[in-house]
């Protein structure tokens, strides 16, 4: 019996489904360098979610692009579900963003001349499956996020809340293993913002998945398991201390 209550005491080991090390970017600008990230980094364990807060400018967005295979860092390591993405050609990190990651912004994002369950649909069909087998599972994430009754709208037919719904189902098209999010609320008034964001957090808890998530709204940073910022450059948990603008 104590050997079971002692295996139930010890934390489980979570896996590491993102490794940053030593991140480095560096921009050239008017044909100046302009260092944007100049070190640190993090692990991001599966079922974890991580919230990145810092004052505009200091790098926030330029991270969260080069953590999605978006923009390439100039130096240090990123490796996805072990994976060194750092070192992979163009097709390649293209897979692994199509496969792994889900992707939410601040601006909801979606194709204007598609309805709800076609944008959905269209990065299930971009990884391999055929239109029916497409719709189906869109249609099945739409009614997860509370907004089926909306499938066949545009999203110009849609409110704010509704679309990004809309751009949280999407983000989950093809069961990523992280979602990365910008400023997922920031467009939204206070009463949509809290909906979107509750349903957020709770699809990525249900499902196991990790995030990683931008904000200036510490309360929403105080609701994620750890917070992480960017000081100088350097990506780096944020101390108790620490006091945000």
């Amino acid at each position: 019996m104590s050997k079971i209550l002692n295996s139930l005491s010890k934390p489980k080991h979570r896996e590491v489904v993102m490794s940053v090390r030593d991140i480095g970017k560096t921009f050239i600008e008017g044909g100046q360098p302009l260092q944007i990230l100049r070190g640190g980094g993090f692990d991001l364990h599966r079922g974890e979610i991580v919230a990145m807060v810092g004052p505009s400018g200091c790098g926030k967005s330029t991270l969260l692009q080069c953590v999605g295979l978006l923009e390439r860092p100039t130096s240090g390591h990123i490796a996805i579900s072990g994976q060194p993405v750092h070192k992979m050609n163009d097709d390649e990190r293209t897979r692994i963003r199509r496969d792994k990651l889900g992707f939410v912004y601040q601006r909801h994002n979606l194709l204007e001349d598609f309805s709800a369950v076609e944008n959905v649909a269209l990065p299930i069909m971009a990884a391999g499956a055929d239109g029916e087998v497409a719709h189906v599972r869109a249609k099945k994430l739409l009614k997860m996020v509370n907004v089926l009754h909306r499938a066949e709208h545009r999203p110009t037919q849609m409110s704010g809340g509704e679309q990004q719904r809309t751009a949280v189902a999407r983000a989950l098209a093809n069961n990523p293993d992280i979602i990365l999010a910008d400023e997922p609320t920031g467009s939204l008034d206070p009463k949509h913002a809290g909906a979107v964001f509750d349903l957020l957090l709770a699809t990525v808890r249900e499902n196991g998945l990790a995030m990683m998530f931008v904000t200036h709204d510490m309360r929403l940073a105080d609701r994620a398991d750890r917070v992480i910022t960017i000081e100088n450059g350097i990506v780096a948990p944020l101390k108790k201390s620490d006091k945000i603008c």
